[in-house]
């Protein structure tokens, strides 16, 4: 089984996206699955969705194995990981490398409301609690 390393998130195109949406959502499938799930709303043939997961896989997003004939793609990275890189990326990108300029971005924009900006605020303070705890204990 082949899994890539991705460092750098790339691109993905809307049909991309919608696979790898079905791939993080249902987990190993096949490209008949897969293309079968999203027929209604992304008909494609089935050429076509094998093209998209042979340039998710070189792009490091997916993975596959063979089962009997048939290659069954996972997602190489779940879901969350691939999201902080990509923010990982913005941050050095268009931040400077601050997290906190994208965060006080995210405020002034009104992405964030008070309640949430709470909420990570507490969690923040969670982790460093628990961090400071481990460091006691070792």
């Amino acid at each position: 089984m082949r899994t890539p390393k991705l460092t750098k998130p790339k691109n993905l195109g809307d049909v991309e996206q919608a696979v790898m949406d079905y791939v993080w959502s249902n987990g190993p499938c096949s490209s008949e699955q897969c293309r079968e799930a999203l027929a209604e709303e992304r008909p494609m043939k089935e050429s076509t969705i094998r093209t998209v997961l042979r340039r998710l896989e070189e792009k490091g997003y997916v993975a596959h194995e063979l089962s009997g004939r048939t290659f069954i793609y996972r997602a190489a990275e779940a879901r969350q990981n691939v999201a902080v890189r990509a923010v990982k990326n913005i941050i050095d990108k268009f931040c400077g490398g601050s997290a906190e300029e994208l965060v006080i971005g995210l405020v002034d924009n009104q992405v964030l409301d008070p309640k949430q900006l709470e909420r990570l605020t507490r969690m923040v303070a969670e982790a460093a609690q628990g961090a400071k705890g481990k460091e006691g204990k070792s």
